[in-house]
């Protein structure tokens, strides 16, 4: 397959498989050369990520923090106690520990049982924050949209982030915008979607590269970072939700026939606009038609709510991430309650939770953020 064909207003057309073809925005500005760090800096802003994991068989899950732990002035994050066990969603409740009574009622000496780890994953490694600026050339911002959208939803964004230099890069989902839309639901999977996405990436990614997801983009941002540590600087979640693995519904309205959705889109494009937005006045209903939410076929549409199937997504492997996180969550979202939010800022090594009023400016600063470097010998740790 051809890698792109590339076209003067900034959209290319990259065949990722034979036949499958995807709209991309690539804009890279005019810019000085990228100057070369000075080697008596180029330790700045290094951490060391390093953590163990431990999933045991009743669902709990123990995550010990046991490196420097980074911690942001622009963006404040809440400060995490001394020991917090984490428990799954699909606990059973079996008690790891306890006592129990006699029969006079009272209380008998919990008695210690040694709990067997089903899993046990540690993370040690060293990780360079730096800030990414306009005039870098090694960075890269990649956009990705969720069900239902376009690049198009990224407009302010990616305007705002070429004016000040970067370069930018947003695909179009398979099915979605002006992406090719294949006949067979297998092609909406999470995984065949994230395949695609991994072609983009490769395709463009640079030194310090930015994810940055909205909604079920968030997922494949995740995938991506997970895959690519190294490449992936920084990963920015916006209305992503919490860290559980992706299965799709049985009760959903999106099971119905492709010809029932069909006769019913003008209800769903109406309760996306009520649901999605928390005024609906004409500035909303105009955002909404030229952002072309929900503007996909039934048969996309209903592929790929039942495509979310993701297992390995869980809580385990957003905690495996090593890589810092801006979560972004808005105050008057009726499709992601905050406490799912709350539940991955919890699960993250290096996560910053904001309700912002402005995105633009908030995604920015995170971009531009970065660490200050621990005192030598400050390794303390800590259990989350």
């Amino acid at each position: 397959p051809l890698d792109s064909v590339e076209s003067s207003d900034g959209y290319s057309f990259m065949e990722v498989k034979p036949g499958r073809i995807l709209r991309v925005r690539h804009s890279i500005p005019n810019r000085p050369a990228f100057p070369e760090e000075p080697e008596e800096v180029a330790e700045r802003g290094t951490v060391h990520c390093k953590r163990r994991i431990t999933l045991y068989r009743n669902g709990q899950l123990l995550i010990e923090n046991l490196g420097n732990a980074v911690r942001s002035e622009i963006l404040q994050c809440q400060e995490p106690s001394s020991t917090v066990e984490l428990e799954m969603s699909d606990t059973t409740g079996i008690p790891a520990c306890g006592g129990g009574t006699t029969r006079d009622g009272a209380a008998t000496p919990a008695k210690r049982r040694k709990r067997k780890p089903k899993k046990v994953v540690t993370i040690d490694c060293k990780k360079r924050i730096t800030s990414c600026k306009g005039t870098h050339g090694d960075v890269v911002l990649f956009f990705i949209h969720g069900v239902g959208g376009s690049l198009d939803i990224w407009k302010e964004q990616l305007e705002f982030f070429s004016k000040l230099g970067y370069e930018v890069v947003a695909p179009d989902l398979a099915g979605h915008g002006c992406s090719s839309a294949p006949p067979i639901a297998a092609a909406y999977t999470f995984y065949a979607l994230a395949e695609d996405m991994r072609a983009v990436f490769k395709r463009y990614a640079k030194k310090r590269n930015i994810l940055i997801g909205h909604s079920y983009g968030v997922s494949f941002c995740t995938f991506l970072a997970h895959e690519y540590p190294e490449l992936v600087h920084k990963v920015i979640m916006i209305n992503g939700g919490g860290p559980t693995a992706l299965e799709p519904s049985l009760c959903s309205i999106f099971n119905m026939p492709t010809c029932v959705l069909h006769c019913l889109s003008p209800c769903l494009a109406w309760s996306f606009l009520k649901a999605g937005f928390a005024r609906q006045g004409a500035k909303e209903k105009q955002l909404l038609k030229e952002g072309n939410a929900f503007n996909v076929s039934s048969f996309v549409l209903r592929a790929m709510m039942s495509g979310q199937y993701w297992p390995e997504g869980d809580e385990v492997y957003h905690a495996e991430l090593a890589v810092p996180v801006l979560l972004v969550h808005g105050m008057h979202d009726k499709f992601v309650p905050v406490e799912e939010d709350q539940r991955m800022a919890e699960i993250l090594l290096i996560a910053f939770l904001k309700c912002p009023d402005t995105v633009n400016t908030l995604l920015h600063e995170f971009v531009l953020w970065e660490p200050d470097t621990p005192a030598a010998g400050d390794g303390h740790g800590d259990t989350k």
